[in-house]
């Protein structure tokens, strides 16, 4: 029996507080800490069933004080962060000062510089290995799932990983002309950056979204795709042996580029301060708050998800192809814990990852991305958890 913090109150959180109470035998207390308390009663009043008990609290994830007192009130076995990236270091550090593992599902972001890259967190490698506890990175589904995926297809099925790419495709529709599926904010910085991808022991750099192709997947059918950079990238082509090249894709439509891409020409995905009215605010931050909350296009999301990895290398001498990849409903996903399928392929693996070392398989102290541990028991709790795989050892393959 366990007591796990929750960071954050957003559509992500919420399917976490759902599959916490959902395995009591692992998660005995929990609780719901974010900026705005109203929306941490909100899920206590919806869950609270007496399974797991649930507390909420107030608490800017901002302030690392703040962060500590309340782990030293409440006293968790780990920190689950599904606050903001910008958050991230604010709450390792209080991990740090109180002995408790962490937990994440996005690498840390500077507010002021759209980059995102582990340097931050690898560096507290040393701190966390001494104090003896665990910090497990982008424990989502990309980056996390993705992550998992190489590390089964590597301990299963080659001898020599040569090529992954990572296709993530969201053929769900909201109704709105244009809306984004996770923070505004984070999602907009992430597809205006250049894109990026690893091969042959080097980066290389693209303009963004100028790699396009057509992907035709399992269950959802051709898509067009850009290339992207992310994440996930950068731990895998670290932890990945043997690997040669490794990138990203994701799907967009041609009127969700028309939208972002007239955003852009006007200033409004811009990230530097303006003066407005007396005051400096950034562009992107005022774009966010006039755009649709993630968390309430749940009832309106329809369609499916499809995320996975086309993995090519050898084994036994012999060329071989392999794609693990997993499909989530829209419907469904809001039906069980009332969150679309994009909140819901995050949250269920945060989850996970919390058991993993709760249950002590993947216990080991210092910071770890998660293709550093064995992948056979999470793969085995993606199936119990709502997120089942599906493997295709003859895929289609990009170029």
């Amino acid at each position: 029996m366990s007591k796990a913090l929750i960071i954050g109150a957003g559509g992500v959180s919420n399917v976490v507080v759902h599959k916490c109470c959902q395995n009591p035998d692992v998660f005995e207390e929990i609780c719901i800490a974010s900026r705005t308390k109203a929306k941490c009663d909100a899920m206590k009043e919806k869950l609270d069933d007496g399974r797991t008990i649930i507390q909420t609290a107030r608490l800017d994830a901002d302030n690392t004080d703040e962060v500590i007192s309340l782990i030293k009130s409440f006293k968790p076995d780990i920190v689950i962060n599904v606050a903001l990236p910008y958050q991230d270091l604010a709450i390792m550090d209080a991990c740090l000062a109180t002995g408790v593992h962490y937990l994440d599902t996005a690498n840390y972001e500077p507010p002021d510089v759209p980059r995102f890259e582990y340097k931050w967190q690898w560096a507290y490698r040393e701190r966390f290995e001494k104090a003896g506890i665990t910090a497990l990175l982008g424990s989502g589904f990309d980056p996390g799932v993705t992550g998992v995926f190489c590390a089964y297809a590597q301990k299963h099925y080659f001898d020599e990983i040569h090529s992954v790419d990572i296709l993530d495709a969201n053929a769900g529709d909201h109704g709105y002309h244009f809306a984004t599926n996770f923070n505004p904010e984070i999602n907009i910085r992430e597809i205006t950056a250049n894109g990026r991808y690893w091969e042959d022991g080097k980066w290389m750099e693209t303009p963004p979204l100028s790699i396009k192709r057509e992907y035709d997947f399992p269950q959802i059918g051709p898509k067009d795709i850009y290339l992207l950079y992310h994440e996930e990238l950068e731990s895998l082509a670290a932890n990945i042996k043997g690997l040669k090249r490794i990138r990203f894709w994701m799907t967009f439509s041609e009127k969700y580029l028309t939208h972002l891409r007239v955003l852009e020409n006007v200033g409004m995905t811009s990230i530097e301060p303006i003066l407005f009215e007396g005051k400096k605010i950034q562009p992107l931050q005022f774009l966010k708050a006039v755009l649709p909350d993630p968390a309430s296009l749940g009832p309106r999301t329809k369609g499916k998800t499809n995320i996975g990895c086309v993995i090519k290398g050898i084994k036994d001498g012999r060329p071989k192809s392999y794609y693990v990849y997993n499909v989530c409903v829209h419907e469904s996903a809001y039906a069980e814990v009332g969150s679309q399928a994009i909140s819901y392929t995050t949250g269920v693996p945060a989850v996970i990852g919390a058991m993993m070392i709760l249950k002590g398989l993947w216990n080991k102290p210092g910071v770890y991305n998660v293709e550093e541990f064995d992948p056979d028991p999470f793969m085995e709790e993606l199936n119990r958890q709502g997120l089942p795989w599906h493997e295709d050892f003859n895929p289609v393959h990009l170029d």
